[in-house]
């Protein structure tokens, strides 16, 4: 514990507002790769013939990577911890909101809304909480990448029609998405290390996971039987989020969390790829708005 309560003054270099007018080359490179990880993380998980089961167990494998790690950095600083709580909070409801979208509506038309609705919504919120403020060029950049998510959902494979309800438990992952992405944003701030902070919250996700039946729920049997299928996952998905939290200790919050909700973009050329997966036009627009859009990002 002792080494927990030395965070606090390390605290100062990580401020709560951005320390740079614009992203540099590693923050943008950082969280085009966490949206890549989160991509392929994501799209393993939909893969999986059990996803509530496969996501469950991830989450409580990756609290089992980071927890020797919080053992070696300390505790996150305790102005982070009310942060910590209600992005826990959040990525609960998100999880939950998530899966019963993709029960209804599927996941190639689900996943791209939710993160175009977050992306949208994380301008007002940043600028209440931080104080800040998108150029002209990140005001842009921001949405192309919105259009090309929603281009990316009307040009899903076999979309249908998009159900009432769905689209209720959509609007509602997008709202508490783009709650945990400030509440993080706001919490790696003042953690005093973003290892410290993504370590904790990893291991406040997991256990919420476990013992919250309407969102995953889970037994030790069932862990034991989805272990070896989520452990690459689970190592994925700590990668991807140590990443954007490092991108959010020091660069705007809006347009890193523009570049890693890119991670749709990503799961469709996974697909493509590796899954075979028809490519229409539609798709192919969305990809090149994406790559417009992250220079546009850069100088935000």
């Amino acid at each position: 514990m002792s080494r927990g309560r030395k965070a606090a003054p390390e605290a100062r270099p990580f401020s709560t507002a951005p320390s740079r007018d614009s992203m540099d080359s590693w923050q943008v490179a950082a969280a085009l790769a966490s949206a890549l990880l989160h991509a392929g993380w994501n799209a393993a998980v939909k893969a999986g013939s059990h996803p509530k089961d496969l996501m469950t167990a991830q989450m409580v494998l990756s609290a089992a990577i980071v927890l020797p790690g919080l053992l070696w950095t300390g505790l996150p600083a305790q102005p982070a911890w009310l942060w910590i709580a209600a992005s826990t909070a959040f990525n609960l409801a998100t999880v939950t909101a998530l899966l019963r979208a993709y029960q209804v509506s599927g996941f190639g038309v689900a996943y791209p809304v939710v993160r175009a609705l977050s992306v949208l919504l994380v301008v007002p919120l940043a600028a209440l909480l931080s104080g800040e403020t998108l150029s002209s060029y990140g005001a842009c950049g921001i949405a192309l990448i919105s259009t090309s998510l929603l281009l990316l959902a009307m040009g899903s494979p076999g979309r249908v029609a998009l159900p009432r309800r769905a689209l209720g438990w959509i609007v509602l992952a997008g709202v508490t998405t783009a709650g945990y992405v400030i509440c993080d944003a706001q919490g790696v701030r003042r953690a005093g290390s973003p290892l410290a902070y993504g370590f904790a919250v990893s291991i406040t996700n997991a256990a919420a996971m476990f013992w919250a039946p309407h969102a995953g729920g889970g037994s030790w049997r069932t862990l034991a039987v989805q272990a070896r299928r989520a452990l690459p996952i689970a190592i994925a998905s700590v990668t991807s989020y140590l990443l954007i939290l490092w991108v959010w200790s020091r660069a705007a919050i809006a347009p890193a969390a523009a570049l890693r909700d890119t991670s749709a973009v990503f799961a469709l050329v996974i697909a493509i790829i590796w899954l075979k997966e028809p490519f229409t036009r539609r798709q192919l627009a969305a990809i090149l708005l994406s790559a417009a859009a992250v220079p546009l990002l850069r100088m935000s």
